[in-house]
């Protein structure tokens, strides 16, 4: 049994789905879990999981608690997390976390806090499933499954099928997170640059021409040319429009293969979908690509030992 102690955060979308968090906690507290922090599913400002000071507080609070939990998990996504990035205190935060072994846990929005907190204090995390998809239905048993054995390891694995007809095996930074968000952050001091890196990337909702173009970000921004790969995760819902005339999110990764300058691998499971990996960013990472046939093998990134 996982037996973790388990600290929610709650830094966008508020917990508009009380039930599904409910059943997340219960889950977790099945597994032997102790779950703090519920007060933050109480939290509800606009759109948001409370006021900005709140929001950017779980994070910061993170930096000064006596005993560092095992798992800092983000409740949900949405928006709101780009609003708190010039609230975090960055110093306090590397000299508390990047030494350690907490688990800090999300995806969707989040990635925006990712970005951030590696660029400015090397801390690493986890895109990985919110406490809404694991209490999602029916039970996310491959994402539950993968999500423990990553956080109780010092190694990371990762295969899966469909990855296209190229042959690889590189060697780099693991890196990336939804798409849209982690465009939203290009040219701010919030964005790392990350040299040879793996690159994974997904979406939710976004037509294929807005994919193109957010992909041609990365291109003429000099991103994609300063990594080894990059990787496609799930695209959920990013449907052509009726004026697309047969353009569609393959057409867009087509035009993105042409113009990437690096290998670009399909299938990655995860992003917004009932079968999610958790995914160590910033870990040292081996991709291996052969017969359509993907491996990922992550190591150096901080894990439980329970």
């Amino acid at each position: 049994m996982p037996n973790a102690r388990i600290r929610l955060i709650a830094p966008a979308g508020y917990a508009h789905d009380p039930a599904v968090m409910a059943r997340g906690v219960a889950r977790l507290r099945d597994a032997g879990c102790t779950v703090e922090g519920q007060e933050v599913l109480e939290r509800a400002q606009l759109r948001f999981a409370g006021t900005d000071a709140e929001r950017a507080n779980d994070i910061n609070a993170l930096a000064t608690l006596t005993q560092l939990p095992d798992i800092a998990l983000v409740t949900r996504g949405g928006y709101g997390a780009a609003r708190l990035l010039g609230q975090l205190d960055y110093g306090a935060l590397r000299e508390r976390l990047a030494g350690s072994n907490l688990a800090l846990v999300g995806h969707s929005d989040f990635t925006a806090l990712q970005l951030a907190l590696y660029a400015k204090s090397g801390v690493r995390s986890f895109a990985g499933p919110l406490l809404a998809d694991l209490g999602a239905e029916p039970m996310p048993s491959f994402t539950w499954d993968h999500f423990w054995n990553t956080l109780r390891s010092d190694t990371s694995v990762a295969t899966w099928s469909g990855a296209g007809d190229v042959e690889l095996d590189v060697q780099g930074t693991l890196w990336g997170g939804n798409l849209a968000v982690l465009c939203s952050l290009l040219g701010t001091p919030y964005f790392p640059r990350i040299e040879g890196g793996i690159l994974f990337v997904e979406d939710l909702g976004e037509p294929p021409y807005r994919i193109e173009r957010l992909f041609y970000q990365l291109q003429l921004s000099g991103v994609l040319a300063r990594q080894r790969a990059v990787v496609l995760g799930d695209f959920h819902a990013c449907r052509p429009g009726p004026r697309d005339n047969g353009y569609d999110l393959a057409a867009a990764f087509a035009q993105l293969a042409r113009v990437a300058g690096i290998p670009v691998i399909h299938g990655l499971p995860h992003g917004h979908a009932a079968r999610q990996l958790t995914l160590p960013f910033g870990a040292q990472a081996r991709l291996r690509v052969s017969g359509g046939e993907a491996r990922l093998e992550c190591t150096g990134y901080p894990h439980m030992s329970l």
